[in-house]
């Protein structure tokens, strides 16, 4: 057996966050890669009207576990809930299971996160930094503790251009905002928000650098480890290839794109898009532990997990590519011809919002209601918009990403390891892997069937009807623009008897 696999033999590990999309991927990979694991506690709250039994179930119905279903059930029984909150003193943890994590435990991965790019700063805070800390401290009390993988983001401090693998200067004193965080109001907390974010775009960046501080801080001799993804998008190559399971980041432009719906995007298109598939993360977090546990680094290694600086994509690329499979796989139903273009002008983004968005939205909508329904388009197109604009500050800037820790911790995996646990991006074929990601967001996202006739007829005729509305909307402003002004009509004249001169002329130049 591999090195990687044989260290997690009669292994307990403690996840966070395992409900999420990383969550998920890593929970399945622990489970089929590292199958003489021991136990995998997963901490999760009752959500609604869900037990904590019932959301454990509900993670082990999701289509990616299908494999491990049919071929090895008892390892999901390994999987054991445990009832906790990240936001809670203590975890919300009860005596007796604190007691049990805390002998049994070896490796923690730490990924709970609210990953909402405009929660408030008070949930960012107790989630992402309390929560941290709240880990940190249940982690010294594990006699048997080897590893504590904290999932950070490559963005934690986008306030620079080019970021190396080390943890940077605070932007504020985490326990004081902690601490403010706590007693103030939430009305006051959204007002003094814009100070304390700086030159941030987001609480989500914010806290996430506040929690890497408190580690190095509060981590005492704990063998902590952090893992910077950069935008995590759908599977490369496992558990399943284009498995995605929510609309964040490119996931929900790809959708709107598809449909019709999404036609531009302020984004600079000559910058790199620097998107990472989640089993690159998930695979380099699994190996981190190993080598953390086995070689056990002096110092504290920070691990960049990007794209840019080994395997560039841009995002010119990500629209060609996209619109290339879009078109010739479409989804199913869709509200116009998919197209669209990106532009890194604000006064241009804004007038095609209004004219390629808000215009038809109203139109259809007032259509609809003339129906007696009720009205969707201008909510759906409002909705989609805001979750693009969290993107903006990401699709206009650009950083360099420094990954010599994880080229080094590629040279000390053996061959078998590099090949089970594979993170490295050299190989990487983006156009096949969008086109992939786009087939993905359809089956995954969308659960659209495979009804490729229907879609390429309704395709079709809304080519037509796109074009048809371009040709009209051309010869509506050409009308205008020779109606009211001579000077236009005359050059337009000119250009016309130009042209048919050339004409006259081709045969002869030919001869």
């Amino acid at each position: 057996m591999a090195a990687v696999s044989e260290f997690y033999r009669d292994k307990a590990v403690l996840i966070t966050g395992a409900t999420g999309f990383m969550g998920k991927v890593l929970v399945e990979k622990l489970l089929r890669s590292c199958p003489q694991v021991a136990t995998l506690y997963v901490l999760l709250r009752p959500k609604g009207q869900h037990s904590v039994a019932e959301r454990r179930q509900q993670l082990l119905s999701a289509q990616i576990f299908d494999s491990l279903r049919r071929s090895s059930p008892s390892q999901l029984e390994k999987l054991v809930a445990v009832p906790g909150d990240i936001m809670q003193p203590g975890l919300g943890l009860n005596s007796v299971d604190r007691a049990r994590l805390e002998q049994e435990v070896s490796i923690v991965f730490h990924s709970a996160a609210t990953v909402k790019f405009d929660e408030a700063l008070k949930v960012s805070v107790y989630m992402n930094v309390k929560g941290t800390q709240s880990l940190l401290h249940l982690a010294k009390k594990m006699p048997k503790l080897e590893a504590f993988i904290h999932v950070s983001t490559a963005y934690a401090n986008c306030d620079r251009e080019v970021i190396d693998e080390m943890v940077y200067p605070s932007p504020a004193d985490p326990r004081k905002v902690m601490d403010t965080v706590e007693w103030l109001d939430e009305d006051v907390i959204a007002d003094m928000t814009p100070r304390l974010l700086g030159n941030r775009p987001n609480t989500y960046t914010f806290t996430k650098a506040l929690a890497e501080s408190l580690i190095v801080s509060e981590k005492g001799s704990l063998p902590v480890t952090i893992v910077r993804p950069s935008i995590v998008t759908c599977a490369w190559k496992e558990p399943l290839p284009g498995w995605i399971d929510n609309f964040n980041g490119p996931t929900g432009l790809i959708a709107g794109s598809g449909k019709g719906l999404m036609r531009t995007l302020l984004c600079d298109e000559n910058l790199v898009a620097d998107i990472v598939p989640v089993d690159v993360p998930i695979n380099l977090m699994i190996t981190a532990a190993w080598h953390t546990a086995v070689h056990r680094p002096q110092e504290m290694l920070v691990y960049n997990c990007a794209s840019g600086s080994i395997r560039p994509i841009y995002w010119r690329q990500v629209l060609k590519y996209g619109h290339n499979e879009l078109r010739r796989s479409p989804l199913s139903d869709v509200f116009w011809y998919p197209g669209g273009s990106f532009t890194k002008s604000p006064m241009l983004h804004n007038f095609w919002v209004a004219v390629c968005h808000f215009l038809p939205a109203y139109a259809i909508d007032a259509v609809i209601m003339l129906m007696g329904k009720k009205p969707m388009m201008v909510r759906i197109h409002s909705k989609m918009l805001r979750a693009m604009r969290c993107l903006t500050y990401f699709t206009t800037h650009q950083w360099t990403f420094k990954s010599n820790n994880c080229l080094a911790l590629l040279d000390q995996m053996s061959l078998e390891d590099r090949k089970e646990f594979h993170f490295e991006l050299k190989d990487m074929d983006w156009e096949s892997y969008i086109s992939t990601y786009c087939l993905g967001v359809r089956r995954f996202i969308l659960k659209e069937e495979d009804k490729a006739d229907r879609a390429r007829r309704r395709l079709n005729m809304m080519y037509y009807l796109h074009h048809s509305l371009r040709l009209l909307l051309f010869l509506l402003a050409w009308r205008v623009l020779v109606s009211r002004s001579g000077s236009v009509r005359a050059l337009c004249t000119s250009l016309l008897n130009l042209a048919l001169q050339l004409l006259r002329l081709r045969p002869r130049i030919a001869s």
